[in-house]
């Protein structure tokens, strides 16, 4: 932690003095430094303190070189929650390993295989994600993939309630991974039957021209690998970065991105950059100036009502109390509407509540980092919750994870499946 906060006060200085790429170099070396600690520390190359450091300041750093002209320099205020968020977070951490650490050995023999429990929630998860976007398509008249000129095709194909069981396809490769790792079935139909459901389940992000979606799908069963297995090759996620941008390219086209329609929106300074470059960086680099736009102009915090959002969203009270829902936000551009994980805590609480939530988010990593090394716990969706865990971690640059509905949707999908294996096991 000291390294970083000395790279946190240098690049501070040189933003200061308007040395723009020698400031974001400083943090993402720091970045780099992050991750090897505790991947040096625990061997686990999907470690969430790991992930977290170096994501949120290799994030900060690239947005601290200033390629766009929608970037400004930022308040003191906001500097102090960026160092607040990542300082407090990995303090929360350390403090929980020191006092609760255990060690479970390396053994990662089982009693039993989940793997029937994980293919049953397999069929269901898929039949529901697949019935609910027939029904979308059905009541909406068209599938998002086949409509020509109209970039926010996605954002309108939707039904309230009812897409929450559409994007729950995500968790269907993370459920194959498992049902695979935990031995499969010897009954070959089934493997063959877990391998089209995997594959139903990306055809559907692919169908409602979700790139989001399509990423966190691949992600999450990678991680959920990687928390299982241990030994999870370094060059896997790098594998399949190749793999998903073939997808993530068509899908950008058939949004009807196309180059002058981004490079408009982007600003760049540089107008001649790649979109293939211009793009992931605007995607990173300006959500911590709509963190930086919201210190500069709220004028007060809404305590609590924006991190609730999930409740009002669930429960239907948004549609009876409108006003729930009714706090402006602070961005850059309109198009660009993309957040950090602290945006909705700052909002509510200020300065308070990105420390709070930074203590509770490093509180919780520590307790899923000990549960999946924990081998007396035998029920498999510890690795999947730790594989959804991780990519909130690994994004926390991009929005505000667990103030959206969608998050806390999959949570309770994962518990549900949970508690259907303990039984399943018990039984």
């Amino acid at each position: 932690m000291l390294v970083y906060s000395i790279c946190y006060a240098v690049s501070f200085g040189l933003a200061r003095l308007g040395w723009h790429y020698a400031s974001g170099g400083v943090l993402i070396l720091a970045a780099g430094y992050l991750y090897y600690y505790d991947y040096h520390k625990s061997g686990n190359l999907v470690h969430l303190r790991g992930l977290f450091g170096a994501f949120w300041t290799g994030g900060q750093g690239i947005a601290c070189l200033k390629l766009s002209n929608l970037q400004s320099d930022w308040s003191l205020l906001t500097w102090a929650c960026f160092y607040l968020a990542l300082a407090v977070f990995w303090a929360a951490y350390e403090v929980m390993d020191r006092l609760f650490w255990e060690d479970y050995g390396r053994s990662r023999q089982r009693r039993k295989s989940f793997a029937r429990q994980v293919f049953r929630c397999m069929q269901v998860l898929t039949a529901v994600s697949f019935a609910a976007f027939v029904f979308e398509a059905w009541m909406l008249k068209y599938i998002p993939l086949f409509v020509k000129g109209v970039p926010h095709a996605y954002s309108e194909f939707h039904i309230s309630g009812v897409h929450y069981f559409t994007v729950s396809c995500v968790l269907v490769p993370s459920l194959a991974v498992l049902f695979f790792l935990e031995g499969g079935s010897r009954r070959r139909y089934r493997n063959v039957m877990a391998v089209l459901m995997t594959i139903i389940s990306l055809a559907i992000p692919i169908m409602c021209v979700s790139r989001f979606q399509l990423i966190f799908a691949v992600l999450t069963a990678c991680f959920t690998f990687g928390a299982y297995y241990r030994r999870m090759s370094p060059w896997l996620l790098p594998a399949l970065a190749v793999v998903v941008l073939p997808f993530y390219v068509i899908l950008t086209i058939a949004r009807s991105h196309d180059v002058a329609y981004l490079n408009g929106i982007f600003e760049m300074k540089n107008s001649q950059m790649p979109i293939f470059i211009s793009q992931p960086y605007i995607y990173i680099a300006n959500n911590y100036e709509n963190f930086d736009c919201l210190v500069e102009a709220l004028p007060r915090h809404t305590f609590g009502i924006r991190m609730l959002f999930p409740v009002w969203a669930l429960t239907g009270l948004k549609f009876v109390f409108p006003y729930l829902i009714s706090f402006p936000i602070y961005v850059t551009k309109t198009e660009l509407t993309t957040t950090t994980l602290f945006y909705d805590a700052y909002y509510d609480f200020g300065v308070l509540g990105v420390a709070v939530l930074a203590c509770i988010l490093g509180s919780a990593a520590f307790w899923l980092v000990n549960a999946v090394r924990d081998m007396k716990s035998q029920n498999p969706m510890k690795y999947m919750l730790y594989g959804q865990f991780a990519v909130y971690m690994m994004l926390s640059f991009f929005t505000t994870w667990f103030s959206n509905p969608t998050t806390w949707f999959y949570f309770a999908v994962t518990a549900a499946m949970a508690w259907y294996c303990g039984a399943g096991g018990r039984r």
